[in-house]
């Protein structure tokens, strides 16, 4: 042992208190030199006088960044050696790099010693704790062992396991972004960033990022608008989130009303209103505007005033020593009340009260007299006027009967040619005039062009129209001063003069009525009023065997009698169907088009009816659960399954601000009075067949035309207005009026038009007659909403101008149809499913079944009341599909059903190839 101590070179002559532990040490280095697989080092070796190693540095936890290597260091004093154990196992001594030096104070050996941890080594590691260096320190009294350093792979993933989320909050609300960063080691530490630039919490009390990597705001400002960025980062990298978006919006508010008004009326029942703004505050960054009306009116009543009027006189006086005696009134009779007038008059009277028998005014008798002679002469004077203004009345009479002879003897020649330009007198310029400074054209403007001109027309043309009783006309005049059965054809009158007479007199003319009528028996039919989307089904059997009733459907041109309340909105046409005092055994189907965009969400829609006081009450909501009634709402119409005949009307409530009134927007075009100026009329009106043919039969009667199909605009209920101009005028060829290119519509005025087409026009003028062609846009668009363009290519020349094709279906021959021909199901088909779906199934393949497949999904109560809901429901189906005859969807079905192979098809082709009928095969029945 002695020699192997030398050859490891541990020295003999020691002290013999040493030996044994020099022994010991020298047998455990050799044997740790030679193999690497050694035996675990004793934990202590034999004790000697002195003190235990005290470690002046440990070893520190350490990340291994990508594939550097890592140093653990340890330092201890006194120590004779150290050596590092890494997981339970000693590490070789060939990986120590040792240094020895002495302590200057206390005359000890220190130690230090170092190794290096790859990122091999730890990989290769598979313990259940983290790879883990502790190094062991002896002295003579025994060994120290340091604390525990673990190492480990430095790391930070790419991707954020939560990014923040944008948010629109209002001011003063609390903003919570959540950002957990992305996987690490070491864990990441987390810093907020606002528009690019650092956030320190310490120097804003409002702000705090220190709740698990969160942003908090407390109180939003409209300064914490901004796009805010999350960025992590440890030794190995940095990594950046998503930016999120944050707006702090202002919701409006309204400012303190105005003092009311005065009355509007002088005398009587009037309105008085009230104001105010959406400004305290006003809206910002999106924020929501005010809800509710921003003006109020009250009814009020203001008195009239009373004009005064005098009493009876009194008695006369006693004669007083001048001769005289007196008599008085006083106005009281009523007294002018309310700013009424003052009696006009004397209300003292005095005479002679002696007959001139005694002085007046202190004066001889004979001075009277002559007074009296000269007041004689003046009452001749007089009379010799009057006779002359008579002799110069009766002359003027005479001639004027002369020249009237004369005109009458022209009008009524019957022989005559109509002439245009004979004997046409105006008042004042006959010619739809533009708004100027942004001023729009009200509904009298576009319907009476010519109020409150004086027309006298001495022509034999209106002779030919049959009009003789009367030559003059008022532009207030009542409409039936034209014959009702002519204004309509007038529109087709392709002569240039013709055409613009019309135009100028349409205002004078009456519309026709929208009516339909027929006499129905046991087969029922069908009632259309053309092109306006309106009909009327009456099922087969509704009326009772051997009967026949007259029926009517008719649409209500004039402005309607119910008045929506606040922001209601008239959805559709006011329809009458009747006699009122019929009712049927099975529910007659009525179609009514409407203009909502449907949602539920935005719109809450109601069935209102006229009573027979003219009162209007609601029947139903089209969401509720009734079976009374039933209403399908399909995208432009509504089918409503009722009873009892009277006169209906859709209203809808708008629920929010997203509700969509749809508006179709066209444009219109014709010549002016000026040969220079052309005008374009722009209409936006509800998106119903009803209000576009109201427009077109009146755009006819004007001599106007259609330029462009018209295009559809979305409308919401926001409150903000709608903006109509003219772009792209070709410069040099035509101009339009300064500060007249752009209109703006108040919301109010667009959204409770009450079924009233809004027009705007605009004039434009050619700067030579050799220009023939116009080209430019129309754009109309909502403030914040939806804008429609419509391109304006046309010739200004009747005889080269392109025809535009406008809405028409093919019910306008076919207004009444009755019997089997008003159907698409032919009825032997209609009994064999009824036969089918009114029975109940133990699969539950019934007629609930069969209104599923027909996307007939709610108030199905209502079809359980019916004998024979199958029939209702195809009724129901009838009504939607009246233009198209969509047969293959109801085969389809069926045949989802599963009753159609077993029930149906058996059915013959001569069955389904009926009289009047062109179903085959293909449409599955």
């Amino acid at each position: 042992m002695g020699g192997g101590a030398a050859r490891s070179g541990c020295p003999l002559r020691l002290n013999r208190r040493l030996l044994l532990l020099l022994l010991g040490l020298c047998s455990w280095t050799a044997a740790l030199r030679g193999n690497d697989n050694s035996e675990s080092l004793p934990e202590s070796i034999p004790s000697a006088p002195g003190t235990l190693p005290h470690f002046m540095e440990e070893p520190d936890d350490a990340y291994i960044i990508k594939s550097n290597p890592i140093v653990l260091r340890c330092k201890a004093m006194p120590a004779m050696q150290i050596f590092f154990k890494c997981n339970g196992e000693w590490v070789h001594q060939n990986e120590h790099v040792s240094e020895e030096s002495m302590d200057e104070t206390t005359g000890l050996k220190v130690r230090e010693v170092f190794i290096n941890v790859t990122r091999q080594q730890v990989e290769d590691f598979h313990g259940p704790e983290d790879y883990w260096c502790q190094c062991v320190a002896w002295s003579h009294l025994g060994t120290s062992k340091s604390r525990k350093a673990s190492v480990r792979i430095a790391y930070l993933r790419k991707n954020f396991e939560q990014d923040p989320q944008g948010k629109e909050v209002p001011i003063e609300g609390m903003i919570v972004l959540h950002c957990r960063p992305p996987e690490g080691v070491p864990a990441a530490e987390v810093e907020w960033l606002k528009n690019e630039e650092p956030i320190d919490s310490n120097l804003d009390e409002n702000i705090d990022t220190r709740a698990d990597h969160n942003l908090i705001i407390r109180q939003a400002r409209l300064s914490d608008s901004g796009n805010y960025t999350c960025m992590a980062a440890n030794i190995v990298a940095k990594r950046r989130s998503m930016s999120a978006t944050v707006v702090v919006y202002v919701n409006g508010g309204w400012s303190s009303w105005t003092e009311w008004s005065n009355c509007n009326a002088q005398c009587g029942r009037g309105w008085q209103k009230r104001s105010r703004t959406c400004t305290n505050p006003a809206p910002l960054n999106g924020g929501a505007f005010c809800e509710g009306m921003s003006v109020q009116k009250i009814t009020c009543t203001s008195l009239c005033p009373v004009d005064g009027n005098w009493e009876v006189w009194s008695e006369w006086s006693v004669c007083s020593p001048e001769c005289e005696h007196l008599r008085v009134r006083e106005c009281i009779a009523p007294p002018p009340r309310n700013g009424g007038k003052y009696c006009e008059g004397l209300s003292q009277e005095s005479e002679n009260c002696t007959e001139g028998l005694c002085i007046q005014d202190k004066k001889p008798l004979h001075e009277i007299k002559s007074q009296n002679i000269e007041t004689a002469s003046d009452i001749a004077l007089y009379s010799g006027l009057g006779a002359a203004v008579i002799a110069v009345a009766v002359l003027v009479v005479g001639v004027t009967l002369y020249r009237r002879s004369q005109s009458n003897s022209l009008l009524l020649n019957s022989s005559m040619q109509p002439d245009l330009t004979v004997s046409r007198t105006y008042s004042g310029p006959i010619c739809l005039q533009d708004p100027m400074d942004k001023e729009l054209m009200t509904e009298s403007s576009l319907f009476n062009p010519l109020s409150d001109i004086k027309v006298k027309v001495q022509s034999s043309f209106m002779v030919s129209l049959g009009v003789t009783e009367r030559a003059e006309y008022h532009g207030k005049a009542h409409s039936g001063t034209f014959p009702h059965g002519n204004n309509r054809a007038f529109g087709t009158i392709q002569a240039r003069n013709k055409a613009t007479y019309i135009q100028n007199l349409s205002s004078l003319s009456t519309r026709s009525e929208l009516k339909t009528t027929a006499i129905f028996g046991h087969l029922g039919g069908r009632l259309v009023v053309p092109n306006t989307g309106v009909s009327l089904l009456v099922p087969h059997g509704a009326i009772p065997e051997e009967s026949s009733w007259e029926i009517y459907l008719a649409i209500t041109q004039k402005e309607s009698s119910l008045q929506p309340e606040g922001t209601d909105v008239l959805l559709g046409p006011e329809v009458t169907c009747g006699p009122s005092d019929l009712s049927v055994s099975t529910p007659f189907a009525l179609t009514i088009p409407h203009c909502a965009e449907v949602n539920s969400e935005h719109w809450n829609i109601h069935l209102k009816k006229r009573t027979p006081q003219g009162k209007w009450e609601e029947v139903m909501s089209v969401e509720e659960e009734t079976t009374s009634c039933y209403c399908l709402l399909d995208p432009y119409a509504c089918h409503i399954l009722l009873n009892s005949f009277g006169t209906y009307a859709l209203i809808g409530e708008p629920i929010s601000d997203c509700a969509v009134r749809q508006l179709k927007v066209a444009v219109f075009g014709c010549l002016s009075c000026n040969s220079l100026d052309y005008n374009l009329r722009v209409y936006c009106m509800d998106n119903t067949p009803c209000a576009f043919q109201e427009v077109v039969s009146d755009e006819r009667l004007q001599g106007g035309q259609l330029l462009e199909e018209p295009k559809l605009l979305h409308f919401k209920g926001n409150t903000f207005s709608l903006q109509i101009s003219v772009l792209d005028i070709p410069p040099f060829l035509w101009r339009i009026k300064p500060f007249t290119a752009c209109q703006e519509v108040p919301f109010s005025r667009v959204w409770c038009s009450s079924q009233q087409p809004l027009h705007c026009a605009f004039s434009l003028e050619r700067y030579t007659p050799a220009t023939t062609q116009l080209s430019c846009k129309i754009c109309v668009r909502q403030v914040k909403g939806h804008e429609q363009i419509l391109q304006i290519q046309t010739s200004i020349l009747e005889n080269e101008r392109e025809t535009v094709a406008f809405f028409a279906h093919e019910d306008s021959n076919f207004p009444a149809q009755m019997g089997p021909k008003a159907f698409k199901i032919p009825y032997s088909i209609r009994q064999r499913i009824c036969a089918t779906f009114d029975t109940p199934n133990a699969k539950g393949k019934d007629w609930q079944m069969l209104a599923q497949k027909n996307s007939i999904n709610r108030n199905l109560s209502y079809f359980a009341t019916q004998s024979s809901p199958s029939a209702v429901i195809l009724d129901l189906w009838e009504a939607r599909h009246q233009h198209d005859g969509d047969l293959d969807s109801l085969a389809c079905a069926l045949e989802e059903i599963g009753r159609t192979h077993s029930k149906i098809s058996d059915i013959t082709e001569t069955e389904i190839e009926e009289p009047d009928f062109n179903y085959s095969r293909q449409n599955g029945l």
